[in-house]
């Protein structure tokens, strides 16, 4: 390892370009050793464009790096770990179709070659024991499509560990973690700075960035703003060093607004192939109902279920005033509901897809011109307006969801839904890895649906977003709700996390 305190990245007049969009504009900064340095700004300010430039997923446009002293322009990722250099990526980084040892030594399967022929049973071996030294609790030889979202992640973070990196990139990792997994990366991170290696970490939690970096730096429409010393950190100053305004205070409802009496869904005893037992719920007309748990407590099928995406062996799931049985996800879409995964890039988007397509394929009635003949202008306008209103960064609408930053997917999402005017909305982590200017832009968006007499359940890891928005709280584990606490009351996050764990 480097030197505590030695730089070991300098990255000079960087650019890069995707067409007519400028995603980085002439940046500078540099790395050292033992430090962990945060990289914010809102969605598409250009963190994750320039570290995965650092770690050879991209190139660059112009400019130069120096990495170790040296020049360095790394042809592939491949190419950076064996260097030093690894990535944990913001979007999903494993192959569903293949076991885990095999997600963990991708491209390195040499390391178990004999002649042509690969020791399946000792790399096996050899992942399983990265994982349990790293306190990961996964078999190695399962099929890595049977496991969920933050084991994946727990999959990548194993994988670039193995390395021993002397730089490690932490893109918008946490959003996918449970409090645990949260705890067990910023254990890792913080032994490889003390080790004196460095690590780059991207959040848009201001506060997680506070707690677990030493040092900041802001970027801004692809340009560098400022760096902030542990010493200096400020929340509000962050916050407008990103968003080039002042932006203070809470951006969540202030109000007691209540909800009407009527029950618009109701899940009625239902049990599913995992996580649920006889679980029942109902949600009121104008209601925003919270559910939160740790990740494991069955939240996340909860929403599944109560769209038909998640089978139901026992209990129903009923939806409107003549109490329709949503037994799959287009009973639910004709009954006015609408879902968004904690998944999206699986669940929720069709990646190759432009912009466009995504938005209107749940819009296209509103856009019909004669009988099933969808009008183009109709469409385009629809589309257009959903751009806007969301403050989507793209060059056009028929620009590839694939290209978007993290953010600016998640509001495509949003985009495909509202637009469609559901009645019901479940939204699984609406705002995960969204900046905090568009964070605020969707609270206020999911309070006007409120007062337009929507119902929403909002599932969510962030107790502070569950207390700020919500008008009744469901605290769930292991599959039941341990707690249920009135906006009316109050509730603090220490009233909350008892029923949790």
């Amino acid at each position: 390892m480097p030197n505590k305190g030695e730089v070991v990245l300098e990255v000079k007049d960087m650019c890069k370009y995707f067409g007519v969009t400028v995603a980085l504009d002439h940046v500078n900064f540099t790395l050292k050793s033992g430090e962990v340095r945060g990289l914010i700004g809102e969605n598409g300010s250009g963190k994750s464009t320039v570290s995965s430039i650092a770690a050879g997923m991209q190139k660059a446009s112009s400019g130069e790096m120096f990495y170790l002293g040296k020049p360095w322009a790394p042809s592939t990722a491949l190419e950076a770990q064996k260097e030093g250099i690894c990535m944990i990526v913001q979007e999903a980084g494993t192959i569903p179709s293949i076991p885990v040892a095999d997600n963990i030594f991708l491209g390195h399967e040499d390391l178990f070659s004999f002649g042509p022929f690969v020791n399946h049973p000792k790399m096996v071996a050899a992942a399983q024991a990265l994982l349990d030294e790293l306190g990961i609790g996964i078999d190695a030889s399962v099929v890595t499509g049977r496991l969920d979202l933050q084991q994946c992640k727990l999959i990548e973070i194993a994988k670039a560990m193995y390395w021993k990196p002397k730089i490690l990139v932490v893109d918008e990792t946490t959003t996918a973690l449970s409090q645990t997994g949260r705890e067990l990366l910023y254990k890792l991170m913080r032994r490889l700075a003390d080790e004196g290696g460095s690590v780059m970490f991207i959040s848009h939690d201001l506060d997680e960035m506070m707690t677990q970096c030493d040092a900041v730096t802001v970027l801004r429409d692809g340009h560098i703003i400022g760096s902030l010393n542990k010493d200096e950190f400020d929340g509000d100053v962050m916050k407008k060093m990103m968003v080039g305004r002042e932006v203070k205070g809470d951006y969540y409802r202030s109000d007691m607004d209540p909800y009407g009496e009527e029950v618009v869904l109701k899940a009625d005893c239902i049990t599913t192939r995992r996580d649920l037992l006889c679980f029942d719920l109902e949600l009121h007309k104008g209601e925003i109902l919270g559910i939160g748990g740790l990740s494991e407590c069955g939240m996340h099928t909860v929403g599944k279920a109560l769209f038909g995406y998640e089978k139901i062996l026992d209990g129903r799931v009923t939806v409107g005033p003549q109490h329709t049985v949503v037994k799959d996800v287009e009973t639910a879409i004709k009954n006015g509901m609408a879902y968004t995964s904690k998944d999206r890039d699986h669940e929720s988007v069709g990646l190759p897809g432009s912009i466009r397509d995504n938005i209107a394929s749940t819009g296209y009635i509103k856009n019909l011109l004669v009988g099933p003949i969808i009008s183009f202008k109709k469409e385009k306008a629809y589309v257009e307006k959903e751009i806007t209103d969301l403050s989507l960064k793209c060059a056009s609408q028929y620009h590839s969801v694939n290209t978007l930053s993290g953010g600016n997917k998640q509001k495509v999402v949003f985009g495909k839904w509202i637009g469609g005017d559901a009645d019901i909305l479940i939204l699984d982590c609406p705002t995960r890895g969204i900046d905090i200017g568009v964070k605020a832009s969707m609270y206020q968006l999911i309070y006007k649906m409120k007062k337009e007499g929507r119902s929403i359940v909002l599932i969510s890891e962030e107790l502070p977003e569950l207390i700020g928005m919500s008008d009744r709280i469901l605290i769930m584990k292991d599959g039941q709700v341990t707690h249920e606490a009135m906006r009316a009351d109050h509730p603090t996050e220490h009233d909350l996390i008892e029923y949790m764990i």
